[in-house]
Order: structure tokens, then sequence, then C-alpha cells
């Protein structure tokens, strides 16, 4: 059985996250809130502004406003943290391993919170996989202006694990330092399946707020297009199963179920990225499934269709209308 990294089984203190925005920003402000030596990294306006007047959260569980240990968009001024959140978006998820190596020491654990199923090799092939264990976030916000961030879910919640199911002092670590931040922290007996439980729902979901480049509330004014995040996760979830993931049977009305706990105003961020004309997530997400889908021979109509509709607007607009 392979070995893990000690952690010292104690709470984590010196946090970095790489990527401060909508859910990082919200998780490494939380964390700041609780007595843990936070550093940011982030860049331009946003960066400005939490150096000039702190880190503003609206909304959540409540509302803060603190000032991170260090602000920064040069990680060495942070140095060796003893956990590293990596939160960016999946385009610039091999930039930021590379940002994070000063952070990165023997014993530190590096956490993805990416969208997607491939997040941990990907960072594991530039730090070392044996530092970096399965994760994923479940939260919806965004930057609202530089140093504000507008949270729309009541809860933080952070799902991470050994890929091998096995319990670990960095785990506990990572687990009992969220605690005091009001986030909710499940350590995992099977990340890879916690893992896939979110692509099969964001999928499902990103794919039909992106279609109607709508919020919620858009999906569910018509009863049809509402089912169809549920004829996407069931699609979704197939190839999972196909993978050799014990997903269950009904998967795909689990995963509809969730949506419809999700507020009206709620939006997956692939849509608001689509509604604003910025690059979109797509392959990672819809195109990912897809893809798999015609490696193992599964059928997946309804996310073909949605994948090809959305892929000329893949790059942004500036990609169709330049």
């Amino acid at each position: 059985m392979p070995a893990h990294p000690a952690g010292g089984g104690r709470a984590l203190v010196k946090i970095a996250v790489v990527g401060a925005g909508g859910v990082g920003g919200v998780f490494g402000a939380r964390l700041a809130a609780a007595g843990h030596e936070v550093g940011l990294i982030a860049r331009g306006a946003h960066l400005e502004a939490i150096r000039s007047a702190g880190l503003r959260i609206n909304g959540g569980p409540r509302d803060l406003h603190v000032r991170p240990a260090f602000a920064t968009d040069r990680p060495e001024e942070i140095g060796t943290a003893e956990a590293v959140l990596v939160a960016v978006k999946q385009w610039d998820l091999e930039a930021a391993g590379e940002v994070a190596r000063p952070l990165v020491g023997l014993d530190t654990t590096v956490v993805p919170l990416q969208n997607g199923i491939d997040a941990r090799e990907r960072l594991g092939a530039i730090l070392g996989l044996d530092r970096v264990i399965g994760g994923t976030a479940f939260i919806n916000a965004f930057i609202s202006e530089p140093g504000s961030i507008e949270q729309r879910t009541p809860f933080n919640r952070l799902v991470f694990g050994e890929w091998d199911g096995q319990s670990s002092a960095r785990v506990e670590a990572l687990a009992a330092a969220c605690g005091p931040a009001d986030i909710e922290a499940v350590a995992s007996a099977n990340i890879e399946l916690d893992i896939w439980k979110k692509f099969v729902f964001l999928v499902a979901v990103s794919s039909v707020n992106a279609v109607v480049r709508g919020n919620n509330g858009v999906v569910r004014r018509c009863p049809d297009t509402e089912a169809l995040i549920g004829v996407c996760a069931a699609e979704a979830a197939a190839v999972g199963r196909a993978r050799g993931v014990p997903l269950d049977a009904d998967a795909g009305a689990q995963a509809a179920r969730l949506s419809a706990s999700f507020g009206d105003d709620g939006i997956a961020s692939m849509a608001a990225d689509l509604i604003k004309g910025t690059r979109l997530e797509l392959p990672w997400l819809a195109g990912k499934a897809v893809a798999l889908a015609r490696e193992t021979g599964v059928p997946v109509p309804a996310l073909e269709t949605i994948h090809a509709a959305l892929l000329p607007w893949q790059d942004g607009a500036a990609a169709v209308v330049g």
C-alpha cells in the first residue's frame, strides 16, 4: 500500500490558495477568518483590491471581511505551505501547477478543486502525484467586483481524500482546519466516486444552463427543459459506469434532484462564461463526457447534441465573431 506524507496529525496553519476567484476566494477567506495563515494567489484589479482593502464575501453562512496574511501574484513571498488549494479554471491548471512550485514542500498537501475528473493526474505530473489528493468543491460563488465575492449557496462544502481510499493524517489535518471555518469538510473513502458524482451533476446542469443561456429559474419555466438535466446526467453516469466507476443506477435522477435543491438565481459557471462571451470549460465537462462515451461505445445523444451546439463558443465570443 503506498505511503502518504504524514501531515503531522494536527490542524493545518499555513494554507495557500492558487486562484482566489469565486471558489478559491471563499474558501481562503473563511480559512483566514478561522485564524489560519492564508496566502491568496490572485492577479490584476482583484489582487490590488484585496491588498488595499481586504477581501469581502457576501452571502453563504455569513458575510466576511478579511485581510489574509498574504495576497500576491508571487508565490515565493508565501513560501512553503502545509496545504495548497488549487481553484483556477481548467485551462489554467498546468500554469497554476508551475506557479505553485514554490508553495510545495515534501509534506505539502495539494488539493485540486477543478470541475472535471482529471485534475489530480494533471497536477501530479507537475508537483508529484504523491503530494496531490483528490478533491472537489460544492459552492456557487463569483467575483462581483474586484475584492468582493458573491456567494449564492448557503453552504461551503469540500470533499477530499486519498485516491486509494485509506485514511491519512494529512486528510484528517485538512478536515480539522476546515471545522472552525464554516466549511463542511468530508473526508472521502472513495474520492474518485465522489468526483464522478459531481461530474455527472455538473455536466448536466452546465450543459442545460448554457444551451438555454439562462439560470436555473429559466430552465424551470419549461418542464421539458428541466427534464433534460436528468437525461444528460443519466448519460454521463452511464459513461462512468462503463469505465468502472460504481455510480448508482439512478445517478441521473440523483443529480436532477440535487439540481432542484439550488435556487432559481443559481447558474453554472460555464453558462455565466458563455453569457459574458469568455472561454468555456466545455472540453472538460460535456466535451469530456462525449469523448469518453465514444471511447466506451456508450450512446449519449443529448450530450452530443448540446456539445455540438456549444462548440463554436468554446474559445469565447471573439473566436466566433472575430
